[in-house]
């Protein structure tokens, strides 16, 4: 199992502030006349307050570079988002520093960690005890959420591709009146599918009688998709359906439901999803006992995460 790590953005520096208002300019009358009157209302910038921990300034350029990995609608929780990581961060820093914690930093998959990562993970990996999930967690977690571990449905399908000549209307009302005369000779037979597959479609799968083998959902085009869900088995459908692609026959061999697998086989996923909810309790736990021991000026951290439940 690769062991869990807290992950922190890679951001550091000085906060950048708010862009000047610029002055309002003459107002212009609907016939082009300018003229000046009481300029027009603006929305006001938010003002942020200077962050600390223990003295140690964060800079506002690192709050405004770390705001990307917070989107918010509301400007105020994102900046809060982001001085928070960066406050986490810093305390991790000054523990690690205080620790005479040393890292080498790793390089996984071509990514390299910057040395303060480095620290930081060391640091957690030094301090974090996190439970152990017993079989009997384990088992509640499976009870609870028993319509999580199924196999997937599955659809076994095909089609006939008909795409337009010409991506404007009238290249798209040819496409489909040849669908539809095609789809007309088809019928119901699935003979004359396959051979309508091999000697008008255009789609690779051609080569294949038209097969798209076994398929989830999400893999296909919305609109197909949509389509197989109410074709009955071994059918054509009766309407040819549009897609960005072009006009599709379609075919439903067999629907294949997804059947429940048994506690045995997800043992080890479960155990997984257990310690690293365990992993992420202990690492809140460690970071709100190391900001109880600290300064923290001009934003309050969240509240460390919940006890690791079997349900949630």
């Amino acid at each position: 199992m690769t062991t869990a790590r807290f992950v922190l953005t890679r951001s550091s520096g000085r906060k950048t502030p708010p862009p000047p208002t610029p002055a309002p300019a003459a107002e212009t009358s609907g016939c082009g006349h300018r003229h000046h009157g009481p300029p027009p209302t603006r929305p006001s910038v938010p003002s942020f307050p200077d962050v600390r921990v223990n003295g140690v300034e964060i800079e506002a350029a690192a709050i405004a570079r770390e705001l990307q990995h917070h989107p918010a609608e509301d400007p105020v929780e994102a900046w809060t988002q982001a001085a928070r990581a960066l406050v986490v961060r810093e305390l991790l820093l000054q523990e690690a520093r205080r620790r005479g914690v040393e890292a080498d930093p790793d390089d996984e998959g071509g990514v390299r960690e910057s040395e303060e990562e480095a620290l930081v993970r060391a640091l957690l990996e030094q301090a974090l005890v996190p439970a152990e999930p017993d079989e009997a967690e384990c088992l509640r977690l499976y009870e609870s959420q028993r319509d999580r571990f199924r196999t997937p449905e599955l659809f076994e399908a095909a089609h006939v591709l008909i795409e337009p000549e010409a991506d404007d209307q009238p290249g798209w009302a040819a496409a489909e009146a040849r669908a539809r005369a095609l789809r007309a000779d088809i019928g119901d037979s699935r003979a004359a599918f396959v051979e309508a597959a091999r000697a008008h479609s255009t789609c690779p799968s051609a080569q294949q009688d038209g097969s798209l083998g076994q398929v989830r959902r999400g893999e296909l085009a919305p609109p197909v998709q949509a389509a197989l869900e109410d074709t009955p088995p071994g059918t054509n459908r009766a309407e040819p359906v549009r897609s960005r692609f072009g006009w599709h026959l379609i075919r439903l061999e067999r629907r294949i439901e997804g059947r429940e697998l048994p506690y045995e086989v997800v043992r080890d996923r479960l155990r997984d999803t257990l310690e690293a909810r365990a992993w992420a309790v202990a690492a809140g736990q460690y970071v709100a006992e190391l900001a109880a021991a600290a300064t923290v000026e001009g934003v309050e951290l969240a509240a460390p995460p919940a006890s690791p439940c079997a349900s949630c």
